[in-house]
């Protein structure tokens, strides 16, 4: 009893499955910001199998993004796009899981995510941070795109010298 209750169709199953609206909740709030409303995912946990003969269904966990030209594989979003997916995807994640534990999340550090993006999708990367802030004690931002710089109230700045990188609080 406690092989098939501890299986991948017993308790695991079931917290994954009791989690997942929440996070789908969660990411489509924060990717309704980022995408001005033209984005959305589903997670679908069942999906029938290619034997037409089966009348069951197979358990997967399969993410389907839609947005304004509907339903498309993930591979069809451009890096902009997937960026957003997997900002809002990450955060919901995080604090559905913190959530549970009772625990604050302390930091978020994004690492080169503005390359991916146009100037609008910066903006509303920035825009999402901004949002998400009160929710951690510290954000780092790494970048090495010089438009950012104002973007945010305090900055690093690492220069790399003769005698090796200098770091300067602004």
């Amino acid at each position: 009893k406690l092989e098939r209750a501890f299986g991948k169709n017993g308790v695991p199953a079931l917290l994954i499955e009791q989690a997942l609206p929440e996070i789908e909740e969660k990411a489509n709030a924060l990717l309704d910001r980022l995408s001005n409303g033209q984005m959305s995912i589903r997670f679908v946990t069942q999906s029938e199998y290619k034997d037409a003969k089966r009348d069951d269904m197979k358990e997967t966990l399969d993410i389907q993004i839609s947005d304004s030209a509907g339903v498309r594989d993930y591979e069809m979003y451009s890096g902009g796009e997937a960026f957003r997916v997997n900002f809002a995807i990450r955060i919901a994640l995080s604090q559905t899981l913190s959530g549970r534990k009772g625990a604050r999340l302390q930091t978020l550090i994004i690492d080169e995510g503005f390359g991916s993006q146009d100037a609008l999708g910066r903006q509303r990367l920035i825009e999402a941070i901004n949002q998400v802030r009160g929710d951690f004690a510290k954000i780092l931002v790494i970048t090495h795109l010089e438009s950012l710089r104002d973007a945010f109230p305090s900055q690093i700045l690492v220069e790399k010298g003769e005698r090796g990188s200098e770091v300067r609080v602004i």
